[in-house]
């Protein structure tokens, strides 16, 4: 009841329109019902017994159900219509809140849970949960069809209504004990269609990985193993669940004759009419229907629950990452960037300790370390896309974690190694999420030297990239996605190694460029290459996650661990070269 309660609740208007509805198409059968006894008694019996003239009495009869009739059409429209846009609606709402919470948790709690899983629990978990709201309304007249039919026959007799609410108190005893025991199988099921688009997502996110090592025979096995355990799965469920609705058909058969005999005995005894049992046969066959439509309530109900859960598990997940009240400022120089004693931990193993530099503003910065010391974990907590276990960051005196949603991201531009594009065109992701104009976005490609070849492309900026950019070489996704956040005019832009797929000469040409140019950004960049490092004001030395030495390059040089890893580095670039 705690998901029906959530669910309606998001749109009640609806739900009572819907349940308006069916109230008023069952009232319409109860209705019915009563009009055909009283056919039968006042019209039918008349003239088969005495031969009386039909036309005197026939016309209030058609009168009654042509509108009983209409009514029900009314409920029917109503119930559908309204039951519909209600399911659909909540279940883009449903979707909607999932994304919006997954965008607000942090990184670590995203590294835990497939890219596949998320995608089945958006998609085939929202549907499922939100399946309940289409037969809810539905349900909701039934059961009031079922009160209604049941106080309709006390009124006609007692005994047969204390017959027809056992025969629909045991039935339902039958359906709820089948969807309880049958819960954890309804979890199975949720569980391994998240599995099977988990496993299907990273054969297609991998397929060139598949095919340069030979493997897409393997994955296709894995693909039929994981199908092949949710079919097995499904098959024991809807096994299950036809040997739960066989003993419910053959109650309701049992039931049905049982009062068939009671019924005869009853106008033996003088205790009813031949149009009292007409109207009581009627409205026990038609609640064959309401019958049958809450036992599928109840097994959806628990299905939906199943679904439920998963998706409670991202809506309440507790790795939110808090905001601020701070807006972002549209200052033309760049962001002077503190840390205070910043520790990074992930899981038992401590990645940065005791941090402490200060980056003056509109200088540029290079970071330079081995792999694993930790160059890359501190520009991700500058751009605020993890949060320090310890200390803290500041952009111009203000705590990183005191801005507010997004407003970080219009002073804060970051690159990644891993060059990320839309399904779009070259435009459309250069402009990503800003008002860019055509002029600003051709300045941005000049500046991370992308304009040539973009104008190359068979459409130029309207050419379309391709998923993931994948019509695009490592290099030219790198620039793309450097045009995009220069284009944003950042006060600190960062670049996590975001050059290292394009040539050591352009990326030198690059960072030149950027230097020169009218930019209010303090730069922070992740180098390797000694050409790029020494574009650099200063250079941050970083060894086992903490800050060693902090000056020019040409200082730093006089370190031998320093030095001694640029030789390193241009060594692993001349082997790549060869």
């Amino acid at each position: 009841m705690a998901l029906v309660r959530v669910l309606v609740g998001m749109h009640p208007v609806a739900y009572v329109l819907a349940a308006g509805g069916a109230a008023a198409f069952v009232s319409a059968i109860v209705a019915a019902a009563v009009v055909i006894g009283n056919v039968t008694d006042t019209i039918i019996v008349p003239v088969l017994d005495r031969g009386a003239d039909p036309a005197d009495i026939l016309l209030p009869g058609v009168l009654a159900v042509v509108g009983v009739a209409t009514w029900k059409a009314i409920g029917i429209v109503l119930r559908r219509a309204a039951a519909g846009w209600l399911q659909f609606k909540t279940q883009a709402d449903v979707r909607e809140q999932l994304v919006d919470r997954m965008l607000r948790l942090e990184l670590g709690w995203h590294n835990k849970r497939g890219v596949g899983d998320l995608l089945a629990v958006t998609d085939t978990d929202a549907h499922q949960a939100t399946f309940i709201l289409a037969p809810l309304p539905y349900a909701t007249g039934a059961s009031l069809l079922l009160i209604g039919s049941i106080v309709t026959v006390a009124f006609i007799d007692p005994i047969m209504a204390a017959f027809a609410a056992f025969a629909l108190v045991v039935v339902t005893a039958v359906d709820l004990n089948g969807a309880f025991r049958m819960f954890n199988a309804f979890e199975e099921v949720q569980r391994r269609r998240g599995l099977v688009a988990q496993v299907a997502h990273e054969s297609f996110d991998g397929a060139l990985t598949v095919k340069a090592l030979g493997r897409a025979e393997y994955e296709t096995d894995r693909m039929r193993r994981t199908s092949d355990h949710l079919r097995d799965q499904i098959v024991t469920v809807e096994r299950r669940l036809n040997v739960y609705r066989v003993a419910v058909e053959g109650l309701l058969s049992a039931m049905t004759l049982l009062m068939v005999i009671l019924g005869a005995l009853r106008i033996s005894a003088g205790a009813m009419t031949p149009g009292d049992m007409i109207t009581i046969a009627y409205l026990f066959s038609l609640l064959f229907i309401p019958i049958r439509i809450v036992g599928f309530v109840i097994w959806d109900m628990a299905h939906s629950t199943a679904a439920w859960e998963r998706i409670e598990a991202v809506l309440y997940a507790d790795h939110l990452v808090d905001y601020g009240m701070l807006s972002h400022r549209s200052d033309e120089s760049g962001a002077e960037v503190a840390s205070h004693a910043v520790d990074f931990s992930h899981g038992d193993e401590l990645i940065l300790r005791n941090v402490q530099l200060t980056i003056p503003e509109g200088r540029t910065i290079a970071v330079v370390g081995e792999t694993g010391s930790g160059k890359s974990t501190l520009v991700t907590l500058m751009a605020r896309l993890w949060d320090p276990t310890n200390g803290s960051i500041h952009l111009d005196g203000r705590d990183l974690r005191d801005f507010a949603r997004s407003a970080l991201a219009g002073e804060v531009a970051f690159v990644p190694q891993e060059a990320f594009l839309f399904s779009d065109t070259v435009r459309a992701n250069i402009g990503f999420g800003s008002n860019a104009t055509e002029e600003e976005v051709v300045t941005a490609a000049k500046l991370a030297a992308a304009h040539d070849f973009i104008m190359e492309l068979p459409h130029g900026y309207d050419t379309l990239v391709g998923e993931r950019g994948a019509t695009l070489s490592g290099g030219q996704r790198q620039r793309i996605a450097l045009a995009r956040a220069l284009v944003r005019r950042p006060r600190l832009l960062i670049l996590d190694d975001a050059t290292s797929a394009v040539d050591p000469s352009v990326e030198t040409r690059i960072l030149t460029t950027l230097k020169r140019a009218d930019l209010p950004s303090t730069i922070v960049v992740v180098a390797y290459r000694r050409s790029s490092i020494g574009l650099a004001d200063e250079v941050l030395f970083i060894e086992d996650g903490t800050v060693v030495a902090h000056g020019s390059h040409d200082e730093l040089m006089e370190l031998p661990a320093y030095a001694a890893l640029l030789l390193a580095y241009e060594h692993d670039r001349q082997g790549d070269a060869e």
